[in-house]
């Protein structure tokens, strides 16, 4: 009673901590639908540009030229204007109710109006006369005016229509950010090639840092000089007036720490190199402050290096992110870098993801994740904002963690966001937020924590979704992140911006060699980039426009082609949520060990078909009686990417711009439908698998195997016909055929397990109802198994191959229903399980001594037949893929087992301290000392291993051997990070096993007592 007791609570532990959970998720309903076909606008004949003689306008008049000459029109002179502005046209600031006409003007004529309303950026567009006037409330706004006026002729709009004409034209959103697109990273054929760099480290600079003096290579500065110049321009003409660049220590002396005593003493190279990196970088950096756009430096914190954490354990004691003492420190080091960079407008700050992976190579700059307590965010910001509001800058704090420590969901619970930051008033303060509820997956609800909180907010996009293929799929955005904008913006005034990614998310080295406005086939996600800059300025901006503008400007003027395209854009969104995820299970919102798994729990980050019976068990599960739904979203997926093929494919080829452009587009068509064949041969796979694990259905059955042929058959043409391919690579289907693998035999091996099960119960039968060979054997272990206290009366056999049976049956039975429970594939789980059960074996042995072992084997093997038959009899329906299908997704089931399992594991140690005491004659407190002992060894024995080994390379090797977790789990993110496993858990667990061991020896002392 004791031993199920406890063994209740440990099923109860178990299901707690697995806790599969879903409930229907809000997710947003997106429409899509092309623009109709459109005649490009004329050009007006401009023969000059009167701009004022700043860099900022004559880069925007320069935009304007190269789009005049882009329509085929001659390039129009740059004339330097005197210091008054553009006249203003009668009735200016309000719109016209005709658009004006625009034949005749042969000059633009800019400057700027210091009386215009609204905000630096705002500009105004009129004509009178032959002239096209732009005023702006500051440089900033006539720049801006002329970006605009170069879209529009580039993209065939109606230069000025008349809603515009006379109109004041204000930035919605004042705070318009991109990360640092794809600068500093070459596109390197062999790093790519290999597909498994999953590294993070998003750092501009890398590539010119040197191991020694000078520091930096001034010919790869001048390259990141030369990228990061044209990023920037690209991005202000785009709309965008900020830029977030990764860095802040390798830029920090800590010169000024108040203390007296040096963070990095004398001689320490990081003083030297953080100079030289300030001298390299900080003019190429203020580019963008000459350009017009705002400067923030991007850090994980807590940040360190070797030298600043031991001044740190060395002056305040530790990594106590709570003491206002170690922020100091961190405030010294922000002053410092707000006077060596001038220009820099403020710090961004992560505290949700560090490590190891986000390191950069060359250097010993890392991070950790130790900023995980309301007290610990408060203290930082409160260090931070007191060192950046008086020098008139700002700090965003971005919301984003992964589950870690006490604030693990302020990305997504408004309540934990209220506690965390709730009160926390300061308008140097900006909190920067996902606009999904979780990742930038698709089938995610928006986020609700961007609807509250009295702070200013800026909302993150990101136009290559790391998720969905890195970009190299067709995916158009507008619709659905303008549906998120108008949703934050009419549900919280304090949204004043937006921050795009145009690069960054999710490794830097894998996937498609795709570098933003350098490498690979761009061009296709610069569409979300400028939707977003779009979007950022007018959020009732149509999409559909959008979408036919950016086609337009980037590959053909021709009407019908641009038309095409964008209709295979409006098809795009579809294609990607039914391609890419399953949608009944998408659809819902799930918990699971303790986490949120994600929408696309059946490709694991980014681009791995998993294959472990964690996740796609729990996809049926949640997908319940939906399979036939769910089968049938892979099969239309593929119809969708054919459609938007077949519409791309049949254009003229003769009226795009540019032949290779059309052929990457049709090319990646072709890989999609290719990929998304693939895919839907894979899905039908595992969720006829799971179906027949849950029903046992023959029909099932058929269909698991034919759609397992027709998966190995796609597989193997996807792998031929991309696995070379750098701009298009094959997917990694290395897990998903581990798990193949094993869902092969799980058939053959319930035969095993039944077969196994009637032979045990054969010898027990005929034991017990014959007599002769073997029979004294059966019983004895039929009595150590259920009534141990009944075995010392036993006589000892008079035969020799009772004594032999009685173990050797047991230890067949032990190790072949492990091997059956392993798929005969999994020796590390052997190596624990059956070492375990060795070690004990052999200590107990040992305590007997030279007496007679008969007895004390028919306990320990009669227990070990025990546990065998309850394990067999869970393999015996279907295969150790039905034990592990219950595991995850039948509580009752996984109850009923654990709690006789473990009881039955417990049930070991009383029968075999039964038998030493009344057999072998210990006393009660020897007999349960030296038990406790015997179990303390293979604890001890196999932690140091593990622990020797490594708790993260062990779990590795196990997982990959059972495909229970994601096989990517432990190559991404690391099996102990992702689950919070304490890496010196194997430590902890051998210094249990020896201190049981001890104490299972001191309680022995004086164990012999005189026999009865």
């Amino acid at each position: 009673m004791v031993l199920l007791a406890l063994g209740a609570a440990t099923a109860w532990a178990v299901g707690d901590a697995l806790g599969l959970r879903h409930s229907p998720a809000a997710v947003p309903r997106e429409d899509a639908v092309a623009a109709p076909a459109r005649t490009p606008a004329p050009v007006p004949p401009l023969a000059s540009l009167v701009v004022p003689d700043e860099p900022r306008v004559r880069k925007a008049a320069g935009a304007v030229a190269d789009a005049v000459v882009f329509r085929g029109l001659p390039r129009p002179a740059l004339v330097p204007a005197a210091s008054n502005p553009p006249r203003s046209a009668p009735g200016t600031g309000t719109a016209r109710s005709a658009a004006p006409d625009l034949s005749a003007v042969t000059t633009l004529r800019a400057g700027v109006q210091a009386t215009l309303s609204g905000t630096p950026e705002s500009y105004r567009l009129d004509v009178r006369d032959a002239e096209l006037a732009v005023q702006g409330g500051d440089v900033a706004g006539v720049a801006a005016g002329m970006y605009r006026l170069a879209d529009g002729i580039r993209s065939g709009a109606e230069v000025l229509p008349a809603a515009d004409a006379g109109r004041v034209v204000i930035p919605r959103l004042g705070l318009r950010l991109t990360d640092a697109g794809s600068v500093g990273r070459e596109a390197d054929p062999a790093v790519f090639a290999a597909g498994d760099d999953y590294g993070l480290n998003t750092d501009v600079v890398t590539s010119a840092v040197l191991p020694g003096a000078p520091w930096v290579d001034a010919a790869a500065v001048a390259r990141i000089d030369a990228q990061f110049r044209q990023f920037v321009d690209h991005s202000v003409a785009q709309g965008f007036n900020g830029i977030v660049v990764p860095g802040f220590l390798e830029y920090v002396t800590f010169a000024k720490v108040g203390d007296g005593r040096a963070v990095y003493p004398p001689g320490d190279p990081h003083v030297d190199r953080a100079r030289a990196m300030v001298a390299a970088f900080g003019p190429v950096f203020r580019y963008a402050e000459d350009m017009g756009v705002r400067v923030f430096l991007l850090t994980d914190m807590l940040a360190v290096s070797p030298p600043l954490e031991a001044y740190l354990t060395r002056t305040v004691g530790g990594l106590d992110t709570a003491d206002p003492r170690l922020w100091a420190v961190y405030q010294a080091g922000l002053a410092e870098l707000f006077e060596s960079m001038p220009f820099v407008d403020g710090l961004m700050v992560r505290v949700g993801e560090g490590g190891e992976v986000y390191a950069g190579n060359g250097w010993d700059y890392s991070s950790r994740l130790a900023v995980t307590t309301e007290a610990s965010v408060r203290a930082m910001l409160r260090a931070l904002l007191n060192t950046a509001g008086p020098a008139g800058k700002e700090i965003i704090f971005r919301t984003w963690t992964v589950g870690v420590g006490a604030v693990g969901d302020l990305h997504t619970n408004p309540e934990s966001y209220a506690q965390v930051l709730g009160g926390f008033d300061d308008r140097h303060l900006i909190v920067s937020t996902k606009y999904t509820l979780g990742d930038f997956y698709s089938h995610l609800p928006l986020n609700t924590t961007l609807l509250g909180g009295g702070h200013r907010r800026i909302v993150e996009f990101q136009a290559r979704r790391e998720f969905e293929a890195f970009g190299s799929l067709p995916n158009d955005l507008g619709p659905l992140h303008r549906q998120a904008l108008r949703a934050f913006l009419a549900g919280n005034p304090n949204v004043e911006g937006v921050w795009n990614w145009t690069q960054d998310g999710g490794p830097l080295r894998a996937g498609p060699m795709s570098l933003y406005l350098r490498a690979g086939f761009w061009q296709l996600y610069d569409l979300n980039t400028y939707a977003v800059g779009r979007l950022a300025w007018d959020p009732n901006a149509d999409p559909a426009q959008v979408t036919a503008d950016w086609a337009y400007r980037t590959f053909s003027g021709d009407p019908a082609t641009v038309a095409a395209i964008g209709q295979a854009m409006a098809l795009s969104r579809q294609a990607v949520t039914k391609g890419l995820y399953i949608g009944p299970y998408a659809d819902r919102s799930v918990r699971a060990l303790g986490l949120e798994p994600p929408p696309m729990m059946w490709i694991f980050e980014w681009d791995i078909l998993t294959g472990d019976s964690a996740a796609l068990d729990s996809i049926y599960a949640v997908t319940g009686g939906r399979v036939d739904e769910a089968i049938e979203e892979g099969a239309q997926a593929v119809v969708l990417a054919r459609r938007m093929r077949d519409l791309v494919a049949a254009t003229d080829a003769a009226t795009w711009r540019d032949a290779e452009l059309r052929g990457r587009f049709t090319a990646t068509l072709d890989y999609q439908v290719d990929l998304f064949e693939t895919l839907s041969a894979y899905r039908t796979m595992v969720l006829r698998h799971a179906q027949w694990l849950d029903t046992g259905a023959p029909a099932a059955r058929d269909e698991w195997r034919r759609a397992s042929a027709a998966y190995h058959d796609a597989r193997d043409a996807h792998r031929q016909r991309y696995g070379a391919d750098l701009d298009l690579p094959a997917y990694n289907f290395t897990a998903a055929d581990l798990g193949a693998q094993r869902a092969d035999r799980d058939p053959a091996m319930a035969w095993a397990a039944r077969a196994m099960l009637g032979s045990i119960l054969l010898v027990v039968l005929l034991g017990l109802y014959r007599r002769g060979f073997g029979a004294a054997a059966a019983r004895a272990l039929l009595l150590g198994a259920l009534r141990p206290w009944r075995v010392a009366a036993l006589p000892t056999p008079a035969t020799r191959a009772d004594r032999v049976l009685v173990w050797l049956v047991p230890a067949v039975v032990l190790v072949a229903s492990r091997l059956v429970l392993t798929w005969f594939a999994a020796p590390a789980h052997l190596l624990v399980t059956l070492g375990g059960w060795a070690l004990f074996a052999l200590v107990v042995r040992l305590v007997v001594g030279r007496r007679d072992p008969f007895h004390l084997w028919a306990v320990v093997g009669g227990v070990a037949l025990l546990r065998s038959v309850l394990l067999l009899a869970a393999l015996a329906g279907r295969g150790p893929g039905g034990y592990w299908f219950a595991f995850w997704t039948a509580p009752g089931l996984r109850a009923a087992y654990v709690t006789v399992a473990f009881a039955a594991f417990c049930w070991l140690f009383v029968a075999v301290a039964v038998v030493l005491r009344d057999r072998y004659g210990l006393r009660r407190r020897s007999a349960v000392g030296l038990t406790l002992a015997a179990a303390g060894v293979p604890l001890g024995v196999l932690s140091a291993v593990v622990w020797a080994v490594g708790l993260e390379r062990a779990l590795t090797v196990w997982n990959d051997q059972l495909a229970l977790l994601p096989w990517g789990l432990s190559r991404i993110l690391g099996i102990t990070v992702h689950l919070g496993v304490p890496v010196e858990l194997p430590a902890y667990t051998a210094a249990a096993g020896v201190a049981l061991a001890a104490a299972g020896l001191l309680l022995s002392l004086g164990r012999r007592r005189q026999s009865a």
